[in-house]
């Protein structure tokens, strides 16, 4: 019986915010493809139109360039998404200072622009405004993009535990696995999860 089971590459589990720091262009893909969907409703929930959402998307990228060296991980109490939230709303209160552009989204958008902070500060521990749904298709998103990145033995281990609910024991019968491999695989999965999404934990 097989005893563990193993990763096809450990490089693939360094978190997304480290390979961004390396400018890794396939980090950079993965990025775009993982939290452009999020960055979008985020425009909308502002009082953003479609136009303007779209623009703002592509400076929200262009802020994580210029700013991802100082993203710091080490920081247990900041996120990555929370840190791209507040590049969001900081984006958008400098188009609503302008005065060629009337604000937009009411008093709602307007309290969460004022409860902005500089999204480079450690010190705010403010999430974004994420629905249960939102935060369900962002792990869809990051769990399509490891899938190929381990074996499909751990995969199905993984998936069976932690989606189906199945037991590591069941599960380690079927695949000829002890339950220790089965705990271990949907561990580090879990683990290689949380780094794709940006944070170390």
């Amino acid at each position: 019986m097989t005893s563990e089971i193993r990763t096809t590459s450990d490089s693939s589990g360094i978190s997304l915010a480290v390979r961004l720091q390396r400018d890794s262009d396939a980090a950079w893909s993965d990025l775009v493809e993982l939290y452009g969907p999020l960055v979008h409703v985020w425009g909308c929930r502002l009082g953003l139109d479609e136009s303007s959402t779209e623009d703002l998307t592509q400076e929200v990228f262009r802020r994580v360039l210029q700013g991802i060296d100082k993203f710091d991980l080490r920081h247990k109490k900041v996120t990555f998404r929370g840190w791209l939230w507040r590049i969001t709303l900081n984006i958008v209160i400098d188009q609503q200072r302008r005065p060629t552009i009337a604000p937009r989204g009411g008093s709602s958008a307007a309290a969460a622009l004022h409860k902005v902070a500089d999204p480079f500060s450690a010190d705010d521990e403010s999430e974004p405004p994420t629905s249960p749904g939102e935060t369900a298709s962002l792990i869809r998103r990051a769990m399509k993009q490891i899938q190929s990145q381990v074996e499909p033995t751990t995969w199905e281990a993984f998936e069976r535990t932690t989606i189906g609910g199945e037991s590591s024991i069941d599960v380690a019968d079927e695949l000829g696995l002890t339950p220790a491999a089965v705990r271990k695989a949907k561990s580090r999965t879990l683990q290689r999860l949380r780094k794709q999404l940006g944070d170390l934990w």
